[in-house]
């Protein structure tokens, strides 16, 4: 059978598999909007500085939480997916049917992308039905590449991280103990103009800060461009081949002994 075919029968599956666990879909869905909500609360949707002019806080945490949700469903569930489906043993025998790995590891990624553009949506409306965010649609194209270099970088980056993963049980621990630090200092969850430059110095190391940037810019109500972000985008989509590249040299298909 067409390898294309199978892999895209596993994109499908992957689907199934994910809508069909309820408990599991709603948290993925919700957890992005309640942070959306908690960190409207606390901090109010006042004036808030960007380049430009004087916009409000939503426009800020709107771009944000897309970057965690994005985060979250390529790196985080992902990472923690794969390492718990090798400890069942599910890829051993994947691996063993005429599905190429390429076609099993791609069809897990694609759908880790598409519940990311999903979770993007949904995170967009809400901004714009709550908070009344507007939409910059003129640098849109600017913020849905954004978007899918992130996707593609962080499914990267969470399928290398599973090479260091020794088993499910650790998986949760190893990953929120990778990301948690980071989203802290890159911009996501507090604006970090005024924060000492040895920790804005140490975010520019990594590919957070940049999709972040990246993602405001392009949603930045007083951009006059296109809203492009090439050197940020650059930085992101490097990391994303160097995971590719540490994925494909220590990606594990058997759980340690």
């Amino acid at each position: 059978m067409n390898p294309f075919i199978l892999a895209l029968r596993q994109i499908r599956y992957e689907n199934r598999a994910f809508w069909r666990n309820p408990p599991a879909a709603f948290f993925t869905v919700v957890f992005p909007l309640i942070f959306l909500m908690i960190f409207n609360v606390l901090f109010g949707n006042e004036e808030f500085e960007v380049p430009g002019g004087t916009t409000t806080t939503s426009t800020f945490y709107v771009p944000a939480i897309v970057a965690f949700s994005v985060i979250s469903a390529c790196f985080t569930n992902l990472a923690m997916g794969v390492s718990m489906a090798r400890d069942r043993g599910l890829l051993k025998r994947a691996r063993s049917t005429p599905l190429p790995t390429w076609g099993y590891l791609g069809g897990r990624v694609m759908h880790a992308m598409l519940v990311a553009f999903l979770l993007v949506g949904v995170v967009s409306v809400m901004g714009v039905t709550l908070y009344g965010v507007d939409i910059p649609t003129n640098t849109l194209p600017a913020f849905l590449i954004a978007v899918g270099v992130g996707a593609a970088t962080f499914s990267m980056l969470g399928l290398a991280l599973t090479s260091i993963i020794p088993n499910a049980d650790a998986s949760p621990a190893i990953v929120n103990g990778v990301i948690l630090p980071l989203l802290f200092i890159s911009d996501i969850f507090i604006p970090m103009e005024d924060a000492p430059i040895w920790i804005t110095t140490a975010a520019d190391v990594f590919p957070i800060r940049h999709f972040s940037i990246a993602l405001r810019t392009a949603f930045n109500p007083f951009e006059t461009g296109a809203g492009f972000e090439w050197g940020h985008l650059a930085v992101t989509a490097a990391w994303g081949l160097a995971g590719l590249a540490v994925a494909i040299r220590f990606f594990r298909w058997e759980p340690r002994e």
